[in-house]
């Protein structure tokens, strides 16, 4: 379909709106809305356009790992968010000075990527495509 033109948002079920807020306000996402709707539903926004919506009906009892990740049977969903940087070097310095421990670096071509796990163990991918 010709018509589609981006990707609008990523909904992302959490387990606590406030420790999810500010895990990605430091990330840089500005907090806009919620919770709004029947889900409910809160609303968080990185200057650069990428907008997240936390769905806020995660059970309690859910498991505290992450079941599309860390499983051996490779269930189908999404598995990941990722966000593209320009320089990789100086957001891995930052998320260290945060305290947000790295899980897995790659090198592939020229590109550099690396994850990270937010409070609800969702993974974040941080994506410096290689230089052309």
């Amino acid at each position: 379909m010709k018509e589609i033109t981006r990707i609008n948002h990523v909904g992302l079920r959490v387990r606590d709106l406030d420790i999810a807020r500010d895990f990605y306000a430091q990330l840089g996402f500005k907090f806009l809305a919620g919770p709004v709707g029947p889900e409910p539903t809160a609303i968080v926004e990185h200057p650069c356009g990428v907008n997240i919506n936390f769905i806020l009906n995660a059970s309690a009892d859910a498991p505290a790992h992450n079941v599309l990740m860390q499983k051996d049977i490779k269930y189908p969903g999404y598995t990941h968010i990722a966000l593209e940087i320009t320089d990789a070097a100086s957001v891995s310095k930052q998320l260290e000075a945060l305290g947000i421990k790295v899980t897995e670096r790659v090198e592939y071509h020229g590109a550099k990527f690396f994850f990270i796990r937010d409070p609800d163990d969702n993974v974040i991918e941080f994506h410096q495509p290689a230089l052309s």
